[in-house]
């Protein structure tokens, strides 16, 4: 349970080395955006390239240069879904959901709120975070696509242009 052979520390130390050096090689080619958590595309693909990361440091089974063609192919595939759905709307669609409003001038959207499984709890807790002390405080909430909300205070304005609501804003 607490044994480590010299070889597999050398293995561990050296496949670890290189293949962080190759992750940050394709991160820097590939762009910002392979690392944003824009939505949950986004998010499955940094979870990927950690679980391969850890596969390949820790499994005798995975040789440096598989983890290095699962890191391209992980990147090549959000670039080719981040490509298409920057140049198709259908495809955008697909891929993202849409932003919903929960919370709009001291009304909680309940509909939406169950629809989309959130609480109230849940949104005066995003409220908080906020540092905001009181709802009168807040004009909206939005749940956004990568699943966090946004807290506006204020006249909301054409921020809200692309949220979905049942609601006139």
């Amino acid at each position: 349970m607490f044994e480590i052979t010299l070889s597999s520390f050398i293995r561990i130390v050296t496949v670890g080395f290189l293949a962080y050096v190759g992750l940050v090689f394709f991160l820097r080619i590939s762009g910002k955006r392979t690392l944003t958590k824009l939505n949950a595309f986004d998010l499955v693909v940094t979870v990927a390239l950690g679980s391969t990361l850890a596969t390949v440091l820790l499994s005798k089974d995975n040789t440096l240069l598989e983890g290095l063609t699962a890191f391209a192919l992980l990147i090549a595939m959000q670039y080719v879904m981040t490509f298409l759905a920057v140049r198709s709307k259908g495809f955008s669609k697909f891929v993202k959901s849409e932003p919903r409003l929960l919370y709009f001038n001291g009304t909680f959207l309940e509909d939406t709120m169950k629809k989309e499984r959130i609480n109230e709890v849940e949104i005066l807790q995003a409220i908080r975070n906020q540092g905001k002390g009181s709802l009168e405080e807040v004009q909206a909430v939005v749940l956004e696509t990568d699943g966090s909300m946004s807290v506006i205070q204020g006249e909301p304005g054409n921020t809200l242009a692309n949220v979905k609501s049942k609601i006139d804003i």
